[in-house]
């Protein structure tokens, strides 16, 4: 059976090649008429099903398998045909498992090799098939459907684009993954093809269809609004032709511009301040705050007992002495640089015999580490020392406070 499909397959090709001209002529033309010059050339393709009449009186075209093997294989952009049918592919594909199954459960090698050569090449011509019909798509997508030469054709060819990949994505729908994991069961051949291969295919095709549905929608608004404004040219044209006298009015001098010249944006509307929001509170009282208020209702006149005399004089100069706990305790600073190391606080207070409260001390040695500048503050490390609070948890009693060089 093999070596009768192998000689046959080889005298189709030799027939070919040997008529290639012919054909592409065919190809091109859609048919061809029986004359003197080719006849037995024409009679040797139609003998061999190349080429086939449809009826009694049409000439002679190409089989729709020879037009479409050229058709892939020349890339030709007037190849609009997607094969959509899923639903019969998946059916042969569950058919050729079934076969391969029982086959290998009846220990029929060389029948379980066959199926699983015939599954193998429906599996991966059902990918190829489905990779093709996007790439038609997308060469459709890319020249805007430039085969055609008018925009209600360019919109009547996107929209059977749009069905035809509807139709592919509710045909992928229909493969149920589950129920092909327990058709190849425990068999790793059917797996690899039943699961992993369609799966990879399905699920980048499916993604690759979504964007080609977002492609073909986009082009379509883009298209309408090419007719709309092209209607609207050609509605204009028609007019001038019918009317040759009109000439356009003067619509500035109008009192009322026709709703078609009155297209200008809306001028911005006068800025109020929102008294409402809350962000505008540190303005707003600052604008208050500047509000003189005169009231010139029922102002008395004031009468002063006596004279009061003004006299201007140069203001005297004064200094604010600096607080002596505050002087005590830079002292304390500059012995613990004097010394470079750690010096307590309260220790310092007995050494020096000074007579100020020691929680007052504690509370100005802490106040003048934290108001030094943050550049002065890094060369000094200050450490509370105390004990947590016994009866209220998260306080923490400072006994005393120890400062030290960093």
């Amino acid at each position: 059976m093999s070596s009768n499909l192998h000689q046959a397959g080889v005298k189709l090709l030799k027939q070919l090649g040997r008529h290639a001209e012919l054909v592409m002529d065919v190809y091109l033309s859609g048919s061809v008429s029986e004359d003197e010059t080719n006849a037995a050339a024409i009679e040797k393709l139609r003998k061999s099903d190349i080429l086939w009449r449809p009826e009694a009186d049409q000439e002679l075209r190409l089989k729709r398998s020879v037009r479409a093997l050229l058709e892939e294989a020349l890339s030709d952009e007037r190849n609009r045909q997607i094969d959509s049918n899923v639903g019969s592919s998946l059916a042969s594909i569950k058919t050729l498992a079934a076969h391969y199954k029982e086959a290998r459960h009846n220990v029929d090698y060389a029948a379980s090799e066959a199926y699983l050569a015939d599954l193998s090449e429906h599996v991966y011509s059902f990918a190829d098939g489905l990779r093709y019909s996007i790439r038609v798509l997308w060469s459709r997508i890319n020249n805007e459907f430039g085969y055609v030469g008018t925009i209600n054709a360019k919109i009547r060819e996107n929209e059977l684009a749009q069905k035809q990949v509807t139709e592919l994505l509710n045909g992928l729908e229909m493969f149920q993954f589950s129920e092909l994991g327990e058709i190849a069961g425990d068999i790793r051949e059917l797996r690899k093809l039943l699961v992993t291969s369609l799966q990879d295919t399905l699920s980048d095709c499916t993604q690759e269809l979504s964007v080609v549905q977002g492609r073909l929608l986009e082009l379509l608004g883009r298209f309408r609004q090419i007719r709309g404004r092209t209607r609207l040219l050609k509605g204009w044209q028609l007019y001038t032709d019918l009317h040759p006298d009109y000439h356009p009015a003067d619509h500035v001098s109008h009192k009322q511009l026709p709703a078609l010249f009155n297209c200008a944006e809306a001028l911005l509307a006068p800025a109020a301040v929102d008294v409402h929001s809350t962000l505008y509170e540190p303005e707003l009282f600052e604008i208050v705050s500047n509000i003189k208020r005169i009231d010139r209702l029922n102002a008395g006149h004031v009468i002063t007992e006596h004279d009061v005399s003004v006299s201007l004089s140069q203001t005297e100069d004064f200094d604010i002495p600096d607080n002596p706990l505050k002087l005590a305790v830079d002292a304390y600073f500059c012995a613990v640089i004097d010394s470079g190391k750690s010096q307590s606080a309260l220790e310092y207070l007995d050494e020096q015999a000074l007579d100020w409260d020691r929680e007052s001390w504690l509370y100005q040695v802490i106040c003048g580490y934290e108001g030094l500048p943050e550049e002065h503050r890094q060369y000094f490390e200050l450490e509370a020392i105390g004990e947590s609070d016994p009866v209220y948890t998260g306080n923490f009693v400072i006994r005393d406070v120890e400062l030290w060089l960093a």
